[in-house]
């Protein structure tokens, strides 16, 4: 696995790599932020970290004596024994160090673009053009047909279908999509390395790519899973809403953020026994999906682009780390 200095560095500064729960813990992007403005100010790159004394740390940064003390200790231990087994089993970190780090992450998340991805699979694929499809695991004949339709319809038309890899919305769409033979990305709260297991013909293919900002053995947390769901939102040019609670859980508010920060058109799927979430998110201004859609799954795109305005463009995020 070729990693540039840049990238290795913030591996050992922001991953759990190499790290058991009783060690000292990663940065943060709290905390690596604004040691990145500091680096920036002081004319050094991620790298040159790696060369710095920690006496000399402290000084060039303006850091206190336990941040300093806590790098010291991060870049110096040895991540390669860990980075070659992830990269037996085809997984591989992508960094914001890296020049083909998702550009829509840089331009939408700015600072809160995770420093650290892992993925397995087709990189090209991450922020390609395509539609992120999100919902409750439970699901209605109405819902589990529309996950399905807009799964094939992105395998029809040429779209990356993005969705989250967990059961439900999730499942149906992407392997509707893969059937189909398209393209899917699933952004991953939880066991990366489990899924690269079950995934591997897609994977071998080069339709589908499984991307995570967590360690990749990472079991399941509410935290992570609510974590991720921006992620998914962000590398679409649409969203799609199949089915949501209403003012809590995961879709609502990975929806409701969306909405808030505008980063994606957001329809939510309307009809007679829509659940209350899919209601409310109406009215905050999400735009109706018909169900059944009336027109051919190959059209679903242009109908998009039709239903919306282009969002106006946003400033890339300044710093490259």
């Amino acid at each position: 696995m070729s990693l540039s200095s840049d990238s290795l560095t913030l591996l050992l500064l922001c991953s759990q790599l190499g790290l058991d729960n009783d060690s000292v813990k990663p940065l943060t992007l709290r905390e690596w932020n604004p040691l990145v403005r500091k680096m920036q100010a002081a004319s050094l790159r991620p790298s040159d970290l790696l060369q710095q004394p920690e006496h000399d740390l402290r000084l060039k940064l303006d850091l206190d004596e336990q941040l300093a003390t806590r790098i010291s200790y991060l870049i110096s231990r040895d991540i390669q024994p860990n980075l070659s087994r992830l990269s037996s089993l085809g997984i591989s970190p992508l960094t914001r160090a890296d020049s083909d780090y998702p550009e829509k992450y840089r331009q939408r998340l700015k600072d809160s673009a995770p420093a650290v991805l892992f993925y397995a699979g087709e990189k090209a694929l991450l922020g390609q053009p395509g539609i992120a499809v999100v919902g409750s695991r439970h699901l209605d004949e109405a819902g589990q047909e529309c996950a399905k339709f807009v799964g094939n319809a992105c395998g029809l038309s040429g779209q990356v279908l993005y969705s989250g890899g967990a059961r439900g919305v999730d499942t149906l769409s992407m392997e509707s999509a893969l059937e189909a033979r398209g393209t899917a990305v699933s952004v991953l709260a939880d066991s990366l390395e489990k899924q690269v297991k079950s995934r591997k013909e897609a994977l071998s293919r080069g339709d589908l790519c499984l991307v995570t900002p967590y360690s990749p053995n990472a079991g399941f947390s509410v935290g992570a899973a609510m974590g991720r769901n921006r992620l998914i939102y962000c590398l679409a040019d649409y969203a799609i809403v199949v089915a949501s609670d209403a003012e809590t859980g995961g879709t609502w508010a990975g929806a409701t953020e969306t909405l808030k920060n505008n980063w994606v058109p957001v329809f939510v799927l309307e009809n007679d026994q829509m659940p209350e979430g899919n209601k409310l998110l109406l009215q905050k201004g999400a735009l109706a999906f018909p169900h059944p859609f009336k027109d051919k799954p190959v059209k679903l795109p242009e109908w998009l682009k039709e239903k919306t305005d282009i969002l106006p463009s946003q400033p890339t995020q300044p710093s490259l780390f």
